[in-house]
């Protein structure tokens, strides 16, 4: 029995006759009426009630005409499912994140300009460290990750700039340092200062960017806490521990205990926002979603709350 066998079936039990059937389906009536007995002969099962000029289901055939429309459905769903697929428009899609890239402006409009994009796909999003989120592009249990790195470093990953964002540098409220009075902060204010680090000794970083500036500024901070998280550092900070240097988009976190200061231009250069991700891009839909953030990403930022 094919898919044929059973289009042949429907249109006949529909139509009530073999010659209106034949002419929907644009095919001849015998070969047409000889498709329907083949079928008959292959159930051990008659479906119609034959007559002179007529011809009409029987009980087993409205039986039977019930799974056939439901089988050609699901057959033709299963053709719309596999090509939307292939066109990136349906499937899962996994996103990662590191923990200040999330809080980026640009995270949750992607996500939501994503989904209205492309309502069949789904999906996941995972928050984790920069090389974690690394190592998880690499063996492909992530699809993309928006990293605050250049991925082109790893032969098998490529990344785009989408934005960047200052840096600033977080406060305890009460410190020396808190004072607007001082103006931007320089490098050279931070010498002998406490700061929390956050990096990963096992992989690259935002921090590490950070003390290659204070080095070749001649300065030497007293570090006294090194963290694994962003989000644990500017905790530290709101109680009280030291100072740290984190992106602009990072200042939402504990306004209530940190003071949040411009550093003076020139100090650090911007902290760039990439799209991470395989370099061979075998998935549409993977393209697709990178694609849409460089699109997201190249609108002005006043214009994209109109998108």
């Amino acid at each position: 029995m094919e898919l044929r066998h059973l289009r042949y079936f429907v249109a006949v039990a529909e139509e009530g006759s073999i010659s209106r059937a034949a002419a929907r389906l644009n095919i001849q009536q015998p070969p047409l009426g000889q498709q329907i007995r083949d079928l008959e002969y292959e159930l051990g099962v008659s479906l119609f009630d034959r007559h002179p000029k007529k011809i009409s289901l029987n009980a087993a055939g409205a039986v039977f005409l019930a799974d056939a429309r439901d089988i050609l459905k699901r057959a033709g769903q299963a053709v719309e499912n596999v090509r939307r697929y292939d066109k990136g428009e349906a499937g899962q899609l996994s996103v990662g994140f590191t923990s200040s890239a999330s809080l980026h402006v640009l995270a949750p409009k992607l996500l939501q300009q994503f989904r209205l994009s492309y309502p069949l796909v789904k999906i996941a999003v995972e928050e984790s460290e920069t090389y974690e989120l690394i190592l998880a592009l690499q063996e492909g249990r992530i699809d993309a990750a928006l990293l605050h790195i250049d991925a082109n470093r790893f032969p098998d990953l490529a990344s785009t700039v989408l934005s960047e964002e200052d840096m600033i540098v977080a406060v305890p409220l009460g410190h020396p340092l808190a004072d607007e009075g001082l103006g931007p902060i320089t490098l050279k204010m931070l010498e002998g200062q406490d700061v929390v680090v956050y990096r990963r000794p096992d992989g690259p970083g935002i921090f590490e960017r950070i003390l290659q500036s204070l080095d070749r500024a001649g300065v030497t901070p007293a570090i006294v806490d090194e963290v694994y998280r962003i989000v644990a550092a500017i905790n530290l900070v709101a109680g009280g521990r030291g100072v740290t240097i984190v992106p602009a988009s990072m200042q939402v976190l504990h306004p209530e205990a940190i003071a949040y200061r411009a550093l003076a231009p020139g100090q650090l250069s911007p902290l760039p926002l990439c799209i991470a991700y395989r370099r061979d891009l075998k998935l549409s839909i993977v393209r697709n979603f990178v694609a849409l953030t460089k699109e997201i990403a190249a609108v002005p930022a006043h214009m994209r709350g109109r998108a």
